[in-house]
This record gives C-alpha cells, sequence and structure tokens, in this order.
C-alpha cells in the first residue's frame, strides 16, 4: 500500500481548503483503518473551517465530521466491511473524513445497512435522526396537548427551510404521521423540489402576509434561525410551539420579550450532540425507510478540489441535498 494519500485540510480559518498529499495514517491498537468511500459537507464542518466553533483543531487540520468507507485493516471488523464515520473526534480532535483513508476507534463505528450507496451512508445520519427527534421527541407531534389536536393527522407542521436536507426529512416524516405540512421555500424553484403533498409557502409570495394573523401553524419546525425567527413564531397558534434545528440564515435571533409572551408559543431547541446514543437507535430503526426509498435525501457530489466550492454553496443555501466529497480512487 502506498505511503502518503490525498485529502482535504484547511490552513487557516475562513479560508478555502486545498487538497494535498499527506502520509497514510497508521492505526493502533483499538483502531481501524477505513477507506473513504464518501465524505459528508455540512454546517457544523462550514463552521468549523470558520473558526466559529468553540472547538478549534490545531492547524492544519483534515475537514469532515462524517462519511462512510469500507475496512482496510481492523482487528475486529472484517474487511471490507461498509461502515459510517462520525463521532470520535473527527474533523475537531483528529483528522477527518476529507481524505481517502482515515483511522477511526473501532468502538465507533457501525456498519450501514445493507444496500445503502455511499453518498447516502456519509450523509444520512444527522438528517434523519434530527427530524425524528425534532417531531417526536422535542415536537411532540400529536402528543403536545394542545386543545382539539389529538393525534398528529390534527396537527399542522410548518417547516421552515423545507427544500433543505434536514427540513425535508422533516416534512416528509410529517407527512408520514398524517399531518398537513406547509413548507416554506426560498423561491419557486425550491417549492418545485418540496415533497409531494407539502403544500408550499414562498418567503417573497403575497401568501406570506396573512400567517401572521390566521397563525395556522401547530408546530413550526424551523431550520433557519435568523432574526426573522421571532416573526415566524408568531405564525404558531397559542398553546403551540417552536422547535429550532438551524441557523443556515443568521446564528443571532432577538426575542420581543412582551410580545413573545403574548404569542404564548415556546420556543424548544434540539441539540443532538447530547442525544447521540438515541441518534444512534434511531438511525438504526429508520435507515431502511431509506434505502428502500420510502424515505428520500437528495445528495450533490464535489470531487475533493471542490471542497471549497461545496462550503460555498452550502453556505448560499444553493445546494440540493447534501454534499458529500468523493474521494480519487487512484
Amino acid at each position: 500500500m502506498t505511503t502518503t494519500m490525498q485529502a482535504v485540510r484547511v490552513h487557516d480559518w475562513g479560508i478555502a481548503p486545498v487538497v494535498e498529499d499527506v502520509p497514510m495514517p497508521q492505526p493502533t491498537d483499538g483502531e481501524t483503518l477505513v477507506r473513504v468511500e464518501a465524505a459528508a459537507v455540512g454546517h457544523l464542518d462550514r463552521t468549523v473551517a470558520g473558526g466559529e466553533f468553540r472547538m478549534k483543531p490545531a492547524l492544519p487540520y483534515v475537514g469532515g465530521v462524517e462519511g462512510c468507507g469500507r475496512v482496510v485493516a481492523s482487528d475486529e471488523l472484517a474487511e471490507g466491511t461498509q461502515v459510517m464515520l462520525r463521532g470520535a473526534g473527527l474533523g475537531l480532535l483528529r483528522d477527518g473524513t476529507w481524505a481517502q483513508y482515515v483511522t477511526v476507534p473501532t468502538a465507533s463505528l457501525s456498519p450501514l445497512p445493507e444496500g445503502m450507496p455511499p453518498s447516502l451512508g456519509a450523509t444520512y445520519f444527522v438528517p434523519l435522526t434530527t427530524a425524528v427527534t425534532a417531531l417526536r421527541t422535542v415536537g411532540r407531534i400529536g402528543t403536545w396537548g394542545i386543545p382539539d389536536v389529538t393525534s398528529a393527522a390534527d396537527e399542522v407542521v410548518l417547516v421552515a427551510g423545507a427544500a433543505g436536507a434536514v427540513g425535508s426529512m422533516v416534512a416528509q416524516l410529517a407527512l408520514r404521521e398524517g399531518a398537513r405540512v406547509l413548507g416554506l421555500v426560498l423561491d419557486q424553484q425550491q417549492a418545485e423540489r418540496l415533497p409531494s403533498g407539502v403544500e408550499p409557502l414562498i418567503a417573497s409570495g403575497d401568501a406570506l402576509s396573512v400567517l401572521g394573523k390566521e397563525r395556522p401553524a401547530t408546530l413550526l419546525v424551523d431550520t433557519l434561525g435568523g432574526q426573522q425567527l421571532n416573526e415566524r413564531m408568531g405564525w404558531v397558534r397559542a398553546g403551540g410551539r417552536a422547535v429550532s434545528i438551524g441557523y443556515v440564515a443568521g446564528e443571532a435571533a432577538t426575542l420581543d420579550l412582551p410580545n413573545w409572551l403574548l404569542l404564548d408559543v415556546p420556543l424548544l431547541p434540539v441539540n443532538m450532540i447530547r442525544r447521540n446514543a438515541e441518534a444512534r437507535a434511531l438511525a438504526e430503526e429508520w435507515a431502511p425507510l431509506l434505502v428502500s426509498g420510502e424515505l428520500v435525501l437528495e445528495t450533490e457530489e464535489f470531487d475533493f478540489a471542490e471542497a471549497g466550492r461545496a462550503l460555498e454553496l452550502l453556505g448560499a443555501g444553493q445546494l440540493r441535498g447534501r454534499a458529500v466529497l468523493v474521494p480519487p480512487t487512484n
């Protein structure tokens, strides 16, 4: 086996990463060497590479907190086993998945469901588990206790950012529960990408002007964040709730406390970092629906040399689904 490999490394905060030849990692006791088949480019990767995350890797570092690949060498796992790569400090405390090969503590590896394509195996975990948690554990769909809402079929779920990977998954799951689903999107092009059955709300459209008066939603699942979060919470009926799972439109939001109290809409955070064990159980339960096609997650593939562009598109909200870096095969 060669002694070097290609990897995508960040050399300074906020500067586009570059492809470089680096030494091949060597597994130590308790570690497994994995050939990476696909590596996700997500919002956490972008936040870390921008120097905005509290936990800062030592520069330069190989990015990528998620991915999937096949076992090359391991004391416990059979060669060729397809595994999910996440956790164990990948892309934070140790070099991440934006490389042809990576070493990972064997205990942190999980086999992927049979038949899952690499691009999906690298990216499905966060959208799927976050969506399930937002709707069931935090949002308690159908069981929140609003008068005349006695089941999920009585809910009106408004998904802000419904064309994104997580938003689309929330919308699909809410539809499966029997809820009416409204999808807030940027424009008509995004509206055309919404899952069948979702009622589009275009951000620039006239329909938004009446939402604050009618307050049709019983549950807002918000992937956008930013200063307009306060306005979107006003689209939820009194006694409903808003669940926050993202901040692609801005990391700060201001609540007008007197009016927020008058709205009577709690704002609930989804913290998936502390729910890792729960999320792994959810992934095992729900991932087969992705393999069967009952749930759909779009992915967009990029070469290593396009990592910077993938980060830019992610920041601009212009990706079709989740971004995936595909390592060179040589």
